[in-house]
Protein backbone atom coordinates (compact mmCIF):
# COMPACT_ATOMS: atom_id res chain seq x y z
CA UNK A 1 0.00 0.00 0.00
CA UNK A 2 3.29 2.12 0.26
CA UNK A 3 3.01 2.07 -3.40
CA UNK A 4 -0.83 4.02 -3.18
CA UNK A 5 -0.10 7.44 -3.94
CA UNK A 6 1.66 7.07 -7.09
CA UNK A 7 -1.59 5.62 -8.58
CA UNK A 8 -3.09 8.56 -7.22
CA UNK A 9 -1.00 11.36 -8.41
CA UNK A 10 -1.18 9.59 -11.85
CA UNK A 11 -5.30 9.86 -11.29
CA UNK A 12 -4.67 13.56 -10.26
CA UNK A 13 -2.92 14.26 -13.58
CA UNK A 14 -5.72 12.68 -15.60
CA UNK A 15 -8.18 14.79 -13.82
CA UNK A 16 -9.62 12.99 -10.54
CA UNK A 17 -9.65 15.06 -7.39
CA UNK A 18 -9.77 14.17 -3.69
CA UNK A 19 -13.39 14.63 -4.29
CA UNK A 20 -14.20 12.25 -6.09
CA UNK A 21 -16.44 9.32 -5.53
CA UNK A 22 -15.70 5.57 -5.46
CA UNK A 23 -17.87 2.62 -4.30
CA UNK A 24 -16.14 0.48 -1.18
CA UNK A 25 -18.29 -2.50 -1.77
CA UNK A 26 -17.55 -6.27 -2.55
CA UNK A 27 -16.39 -5.97 -5.91
CA UNK A 28 -15.17 -8.68 -8.61
CA UNK A 29 -12.23 -7.67 -10.94
CA UNK A 30 -12.08 -10.74 -13.16
CA UNK A 31 -14.69 -10.81 -15.42
CA UNK A 32 -15.16 -14.23 -15.61
CA UNK A 33 -16.03 -14.47 -12.29
CA UNK A 34 -19.32 -14.24 -10.91
CA UNK A 35 -20.25 -10.76 -8.74
CA UNK A 36 -20.18 -12.15 -5.46
CA UNK A 37 -16.87 -13.15 -6.25
CA UNK A 38 -17.38 -17.14 -6.67
CA UNK A 39 -15.52 -18.78 -9.86
CA UNK A 40 -17.67 -18.22 -12.87
CA UNK A 41 -18.25 -21.39 -15.32
CA UNK A 42 -15.06 -20.75 -17.33
CA UNK A 43 -12.91 -20.72 -14.37
CA UNK A 44 -11.75 -23.78 -12.52
CA UNK A 45 -9.70 -22.72 -10.34
CA UNK A 46 -11.43 -20.04 -7.57
CA UNK A 47 -7.80 -18.10 -7.12
CA UNK A 48 -8.02 -17.00 -10.53
CA UNK A 49 -10.93 -14.79 -9.11
CA UNK A 50 -9.94 -11.28 -7.92
CA UNK A 51 -12.34 -9.52 -5.13
CA UNK A 52 -9.66 -7.80 -2.61
CA UNK A 53 -10.82 -7.00 0.91
CA UNK A 54 -9.95 -3.49 3.14
CA UNK A 55 -7.20 -4.36 5.77
CA UNK A 56 -10.52 -4.69 8.31
CA UNK A 57 -13.12 -6.16 6.25
CA UNK A 58 -15.46 -3.48 6.54
CA UNK A 59 -17.10 -2.35 3.44
CA UNK A 60 -17.89 1.70 3.62
CA UNK A 61 -20.03 2.72 0.51
CA UNK A 62 -19.26 5.59 -1.15
CA UNK A 63 -15.65 7.08 -0.38
CA UNK A 64 -13.77 10.36 -1.94
CA UNK A 65 -10.14 9.59 -2.72
CA UNK A 66 -9.11 12.10 0.28
CA UNK A 67 -10.46 9.42 3.01
CA UNK A 68 -9.58 6.28 0.85
CA UNK A 69 -6.12 7.31 0.96
CA UNK A 70 -5.82 8.21 4.04
CA UNK A 71 -7.44 5.43 5.42
CA UNK A 72 -5.79 3.42 2.87
CA UNK A 73 -8.43 1.38 1.70
CA UNK A 74 -8.09 -0.95 -1.08
CA UNK A 75 -11.18 -1.50 -2.72
CA UNK A 76 -11.59 2.13 -3.91
CA UNK A 77 -7.60 2.00 -4.62
CA UNK A 78 -8.31 -0.98 -7.13
CA UNK A 79 -10.90 0.54 -8.83
CA UNK A 80 -8.62 4.28 -9.23
CA UNK A 81 -5.75 2.00 -10.56
CA UNK A 82 -8.21 0.47 -13.40
CA UNK A 83 -9.50 3.74 -14.17
CA UNK A 84 -6.14 5.55 -14.49
CA UNK A 85 -4.44 2.62 -16.36
CA UNK A 86 -1.44 0.57 -15.07
CA UNK A 87 0.80 1.97 -17.79
CA UNK A 88 0.31 5.43 -16.96
CA UNK A 89 0.89 4.72 -13.27
CA UNK A 90 4.11 2.71 -14.05
CA UNK A 91 5.12 6.01 -16.09
CA UNK A 92 4.69 8.10 -13.24
CA UNK A 93 6.54 5.63 -11.13
CA UNK A 94 9.52 5.90 -13.43
CA UNK A 95 9.20 9.41 -13.48
CA UNK A 96 9.45 9.76 -10.19
CA UNK A 97 12.56 7.24 -9.90
CA UNK A 98 11.19 3.87 -9.68
CA UNK A 99 13.55 1.61 -12.15
CA UNK A 100 12.04 -1.71 -11.03
CA UNK A 101 9.32 -1.62 -13.14
CA UNK A 102 10.78 -3.60 -16.06
CA UNK A 103 8.05 -5.75 -17.50
CA UNK A 104 4.50 -3.89 -17.39
CA UNK A 105 3.22 -7.31 -18.78
CA UNK A 106 3.79 -8.34 -15.25
CA UNK A 107 1.61 -6.20 -13.39
CA UNK A 108 -2.12 -6.26 -12.74
CA UNK A 109 -4.29 -4.78 -10.75
CA UNK A 110 -3.10 -5.18 -7.53
CA UNK A 111 -0.32 -3.47 -8.22
CA UNK A 112 -1.55 -0.42 -6.44
CA UNK A 113 -1.51 -3.23 -2.97
CA UNK A 114 2.09 -4.12 -4.09
CA UNK A 115 1.74 -6.41 -6.49
CA UNK A 116 5.32 -5.17 -7.97
CA UNK A 117 9.06 -5.47 -6.87
CA UNK A 118 10.82 -1.75 -5.58
CA UNK A 119 13.18 -0.86 -3.02
CA UNK A 120 13.30 1.06 -0.02
CA UNK A 121 16.03 3.69 -1.46
CA UNK A 122 13.48 4.54 -4.37
CA UNK A 123 10.22 4.55 -2.54
CA UNK A 124 11.72 7.15 -0.29
CA UNK A 125 13.21 8.46 -3.07
CA UNK A 126 10.42 8.82 -5.48
CA UNK A 127 8.63 10.26 -1.83
CA UNK A 128 10.90 13.11 -1.59
CA UNK A 129 9.38 14.19 -5.25
CA UNK A 130 6.48 14.97 -3.27
CA UNK A 131 7.74 16.79 -0.55
CA UNK A 132 9.75 18.89 -3.26
CA UNK A 133 7.05 20.21 -5.07
CA UNK A 134 7.74 17.63 -7.63
CA UNK A 135 10.98 17.86 -8.36
CA UNK A 136 13.30 14.86 -8.78
CA UNK A 137 16.41 15.04 -6.77
CA UNK A 138 18.72 11.78 -7.52
CA UNK A 139 19.71 10.27 -5.04
CA UNK A 140 23.78 10.13 -3.76
CA UNK A 141 25.42 9.14 -1.16
CA UNK A 142 27.73 11.43 -1.18
CA UNK A 143 27.58 15.81 -1.04
CA UNK A 144 31.10 16.55 -1.14
CA UNK A 145 34.58 15.28 0.05
CA UNK A 146 36.83 17.56 1.49
CA UNK A 147 40.68 17.53 2.88
CA UNK A 148 42.45 17.63 5.99
CA UNK A 149 42.32 21.26 5.29
CA UNK A 150 38.70 22.02 4.61
CA UNK A 151 39.30 22.14 0.96
CA UNK A 152 36.77 21.11 -1.19
CA UNK A 153 38.15 18.25 -3.43
CA UNK A 154 35.13 17.04 -5.03
CA UNK A 155 30.93 17.99 -4.78
CA UNK A 156 28.08 16.65 -5.87
CA UNK A 157 26.22 19.34 -8.31
CA UNK A 158 22.82 19.64 -8.19
CA UNK A 159 20.97 17.61 -11.00
CA UNK A 160 17.65 18.03 -10.17
CA UNK A 161 14.81 17.58 -13.35
CA UNK A 162 10.97 17.96 -12.34
CA UNK A 163 9.47 14.89 -12.35
CA UNK A 164 5.50 15.39 -11.57
CA UNK A 165 3.06 18.49 -11.55
CA UNK A 166 3.87 21.15 -8.98
CA UNK A 167 -0.46 20.65 -8.09
CA UNK A 168 -0.43 17.42 -8.17
CA UNK A 169 2.45 16.92 -5.63
CA UNK A 170 0.74 19.66 -3.34
CA UNK A 171 -2.68 17.35 -3.49
CA UNK A 172 -0.82 14.27 -2.90
CA UNK A 173 0.89 16.28 0.44
CA UNK A 174 -2.54 17.89 1.44
CA UNK A 175 -3.77 14.05 1.25
CA UNK A 176 -1.21 12.23 3.79
CA UNK A 177 -0.63 14.99 5.99
CA UNK A 178 -4.41 14.94 6.57
CA UNK A 179 -4.45 12.93 9.86
CA UNK A 180 -8.46 13.86 10.42
CA UNK A 181 -9.09 11.93 7.25
CA UNK A 182 -6.97 8.95 8.81
CA UNK A 183 -8.32 8.33 11.82
CA UNK A 184 -11.39 6.36 10.94
CA UNK A 185 -8.41 3.58 10.09
CA UNK A 186 -5.47 5.15 12.63
CA UNK A 187 -5.60 6.35 16.35
CA UNK A 188 -5.63 10.02 16.19
CA UNK A 189 -2.26 10.20 17.75
CA UNK A 190 -0.73 7.12 16.12
CA UNK A 191 2.81 6.95 14.83
CA UNK A 192 2.37 9.32 12.08
CA UNK A 193 0.81 12.18 13.93
CA UNK A 194 3.27 15.01 14.79
CA UNK A 195 1.44 17.74 17.46
CA UNK A 196 4.10 20.27 16.32
CA UNK A 197 4.12 19.78 12.65
CA UNK A 198 2.51 18.75 10.03
CA UNK A 199 3.86 15.49 8.26
CA UNK A 200 2.51 13.15 5.22
CA UNK A 201 3.08 9.70 5.29
CA UNK A 202 2.06 6.22 4.14
CA UNK A 203 1.89 2.69 5.63
CA UNK A 204 2.00 -0.39 4.02
CA UNK A 205 2.25 -4.22 4.48
CA UNK A 206 2.16 -6.59 1.80
CA UNK A 207 0.15 -10.13 1.62
CA UNK A 208 0.68 -12.96 4.29
CA UNK A 209 3.06 -10.19 6.37
CA UNK A 210 6.12 -10.46 4.82
CA UNK A 211 7.03 -6.53 4.34
CA UNK A 212 5.90 -3.58 6.47
CA UNK A 213 6.30 0.00 5.16
CA UNK A 214 6.09 3.46 6.91
CA UNK A 215 7.24 6.25 4.21
CA UNK A 216 6.87 9.57 5.33
CA UNK A 217 8.63 13.64 5.25
CA UNK A 218 7.82 16.99 5.60
CA UNK A 219 9.49 19.57 2.72
CA UNK A 220 13.09 19.20 4.64
CA UNK A 221 13.59 15.62 5.06
CA UNK A 222 12.03 11.76 3.79
CA UNK A 223 12.72 9.10 5.82
CA UNK A 224 11.64 5.37 4.86
CA UNK A 225 11.40 2.47 6.68
CA UNK A 226 11.06 -1.38 5.78
CA UNK A 227 10.76 -4.09 8.10
CA UNK A 228 10.77 -8.10 7.21
CA UNK A 229 12.30 -11.08 7.19
CA UNK A 230 15.41 -11.14 5.00
CA UNK A 231 14.75 -14.82 4.03
CA UNK A 232 11.24 -13.24 2.82
CA UNK A 233 8.98 -15.32 5.20
CA UNK A 234 5.79 -14.08 6.82
CA UNK A 235 5.78 -12.00 10.39
CA UNK A 236 2.52 -13.84 10.98
CA UNK A 237 0.80 -10.26 12.41
CA UNK A 238 -1.53 -7.85 11.31
CA UNK A 239 -0.81 -4.40 11.86
CA UNK A 240 2.90 -4.63 11.10
CA UNK A 241 3.08 -1.17 9.85
CA UNK A 242 1.49 0.70 12.29
CA UNK A 243 2.89 -1.73 15.28
CA UNK A 244 6.24 -1.86 13.95
CA UNK A 245 7.49 0.37 11.12
CA UNK A 246 5.70 3.10 12.15
CA UNK A 247 6.98 3.61 15.65
CA UNK A 248 10.91 3.05 14.46
CA UNK A 249 9.83 5.67 11.31
CA UNK A 250 8.09 7.95 14.24
CA UNK A 251 11.45 8.06 16.04
CA UNK A 252 13.68 8.45 13.09
CA UNK A 253 11.73 11.74 11.74
CA UNK A 254 11.67 13.50 15.63
CA UNK A 255 15.09 12.86 16.11
CA UNK A 256 16.07 14.39 12.46
CA UNK A 257 13.44 17.18 13.09
CA UNK A 258 14.41 18.32 16.31
CA UNK A 259 16.84 20.98 15.39
CA UNK A 260 14.60 22.38 11.87
CA UNK A 261 12.09 23.99 12.39
CA UNK A 262 8.92 23.65 11.51
CA UNK A 263 8.15 24.06 7.72
CA UNK A 264 4.41 23.81 6.13
CA UNK A 265 3.45 22.66 3.02
CA UNK A 266 2.28 24.80 0.39
CA UNK A 267 -1.12 24.57 0.27
CA UNK A 268 -3.76 24.19 -2.19
CA UNK A 269 -5.20 27.87 -2.14
CA UNK A 270 -2.06 29.33 -3.16
CA UNK A 271 -1.58 27.46 -6.33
Amino acid sequence: SAFKPFVYAAAFKKGYTPETLLFDVLTEFNVNCNPDGSPGPFIKDPKDCYHPKNYDDIFRGPVDLRHAIAQSLNIPSVKLLYLTGVNDVIQTAKDMGISTLTDPKRYGLSLVLGGAEVNLLEMTSAFGVFAQDGILHPKTAILRIENAKGIIIEEKKDSSVPALDTEVARIINDLLSDNNARVPMFNPRSSLYFSDRKVAAKTGTTQDYHDAWTIGYTPQIVTGVWVGNNDNTPMNQKGLSVMVAAPIWHSAMEASLLNLPPEDFISLEKR
